[in-house]
Formats: C-alpha cells, sequence, structure tokens
C-alpha cells in the first residue's frame, strides 16, 4: 500500500518561506505524477504544483514564480518551497501521486500565513 507522508506545515509571517516534505514509501519514479494540492475550507482541492516522471513540472497560477517543487529519488522525496508567502497560501497542504488509475494522497499538513 502506498504511504504518503507530508512534514513541513507551520505558521509563518507573510513573506516568510517554508519547505514542505512528501516522503513516499514506494520509489518516487513508479508514479507518473506527483504533486501538490491545497484546500481551505468550503473550497474545491487545488493544484499548486506537479511533477512528471520526466522532470517537467506544473505550477497554479497564483504560485508561479513563488513556490519551487523538487524531487530526491535517493530520498523517495518531493519538495515544495514555499517563498513570499501570502496570507490566502493558508491551507492544508496534500501530496499527491498518481500511476495508471490510481490516485494516492497524503494526510496533508498546515501551513498557516499570517502576521
Amino acid at each position: 500500500q502506498v504511504q504518503l507522508m507530508e512534514s513541513g506545515g507551520g505558521s509563518v509571517q507573510p513573506g516568510g518561506s517554508l519547505k514542505l516534505s512528501c516522503a513516499s514509501s514506494e520509489n518516487i519514479f513508479f508514479f507518473n505524477v506527483m504533486g501538490w494540492y491545497r484546500q481551505t475550507p468550503g473550497k474545491e482541492r487545488e493544484l499548486v504544483a506537479s511533477i512528471n516522471v520526466g522532470g517537467v513540472t506544473n505550477y497554479g497560477d497564483s504560485v508561479k514564480g513563488r513556490f519551487t517543487i523538487s524531487r530526491d529519488g535517493a530520498k523517495k522525496t518531493v519538495y515544495l518551497q514555499m517563498n513570499m508567502l501570502k496570507p490566502v497560501d493558508t491551507a492544508v497542504y496534500y501530496c499527491h501521486a498518481r500511476v495508471a488509475s490510481s490516485t494516492h494522497w497524503g494526510q496533508g499538513t498546515l501551513v498557516t500565513v499570517s502576521s
């Protein structure tokens, strides 16, 4: 069973930075794509960033230029570096992995951006 474990969430002031980690129980190159989504109460989960097996990245419009997704195959971990954080970035961030028709989610980590 695939397990994804997020870490790195917390509270930060506007303009600050955080780095999220998603540790996978499986080789990350097993997945077609891995990424990060976020969700706030009453809203649908939205794509933040993704990276496919070939290394091609994709970002949500609201985070382009501020967030960077990366990976370390040896550590079976995908990262999300978040810079210039804004209050609107406050959300629960979920790690996501997909292979063929199977989708897997982590339990989520809360990011709060507030002064």
